[in-house]
């Protein structure tokens, strides 16, 4: 961990009580992975919030709690407003990484999430994870929703966690504008996350992704799998289905079934532990 000139407000030296911690990134999606094991309290959604600011904390889009227990490992997100996420398809890839460096990955490939288990495959800097099957609430087909900026029609799926897909020419016009509108109406009580699609070809598509609980952010894997899932059922696509997204491609394989695979990237950025003033911030928050 590089240290600061003398006299400024890090320890040059780890001390027992700082909480230890890794930087990861999924095609710019970046998070904090941690053990809860080695945290002195419970991550709660103030400490999330404390962690996560980007002016005072880590800055990230959200933290990766391990827990590992006689079951196997699971994984729990934690959004930067302090909200939990079901899944998240970046953050398991990571969370895969993480446990494969240490030796830690079950030889099946199994983690738990809030979504339930799935199923993940190393391969060096890319992971394919079993996502486990869409679902399409409502029925396949889209709905219409008023919004200040005018109506907008949306595939409702899930893929544990909710999303919103809106086909559009130019996602990146719309994202910051639209997307949190459609993530806070009423038609979604839990809100929801919002990815704008537009096709490119045969097995091709770009989106652009308004998170729920975090804002836009460069990449999102369940999104890029909701995406590919509505392209596949809804406007013909072939799969698997490569995803451009602000961050890089995500490959998205979608059966008959609606089950999905994801493949992509995961890389680590940097290790430390968190300096004695955010530690002390964090536990009594």
């Amino acid at each position: 961990m590089a240290t600061c000139p003398r006299g400024r407000g890090i320890a040059s030296r780890p001390v027992a009580n700082q909480i230890p911690f890794q930087k990861w990134q999924g095609l710019g999606n970046h998070y904090v992975v941690t053990e809860s094991s080695q945290w002195p309290v419970p991550i709660t959604p103030a400490r999330a919030r404390v962690a996560c600011d980007p002016n005072f904390g880590i800055a990230s889009d959200g933290i990766l709690e391990v827990r590992l227990s006689p079951d196997g490992p699971e994984m729990v997100v934690w959004n930067p407003d302090g909200s939990n996420a079901e899944n998240c398809g970046n953050g398991i890839r990571m969370v895969a990484q993480y446990l494969h460096a240490t030796g830690r990955l079950p030889a099946d490939g199994r983690i738990i999430t809030g979504a339930g288990p799935v199923r993940v495959t190393v391969d060096g800097p890319v992971v394919a994870v079993q996502m486990g099957r869409a679902v399409f609430p409502w029925g396949e087909g889209e709905e219409s929703l008023s919004t200040d900026l005018g109506d907008v029609r949306f595939a409702d799926i899930s893929m544990g966690n909710p999303h919103a897909i809106i086909r559009h020419d130019d996602p990146e016009s719309v994202v910051r504008t639209l997307g949190p509108l459609v993530e806070v109406d009423a038609r979604f009580p839990n809100r929801t996350n919002v990815e704008f699609v537009r096709r490119d070809g045969p097995g091709e598509i770009t989106m652009r992704v308004w998170e729920r609980g975090v804002g836009e952010t460069l990449a999102c894997g369940t999104g890029a799998c909701a995406a590919a899932v509505a392209a596949v059922r809804l406007d013909g696509a072939t799969t698997p289905v490569t995803v451009h997204l602000a961050g890089g491609d995500l490959i998205i394989d979608v059966n008959d079934d609606l089950e999905v695979t994801m493949t992509g990237p995961a890389l680590p950025v940097y290790e430390g532990r968190m300096s004695l003033d955010l530690t002390a911030r964090v536990v009594a928050a």
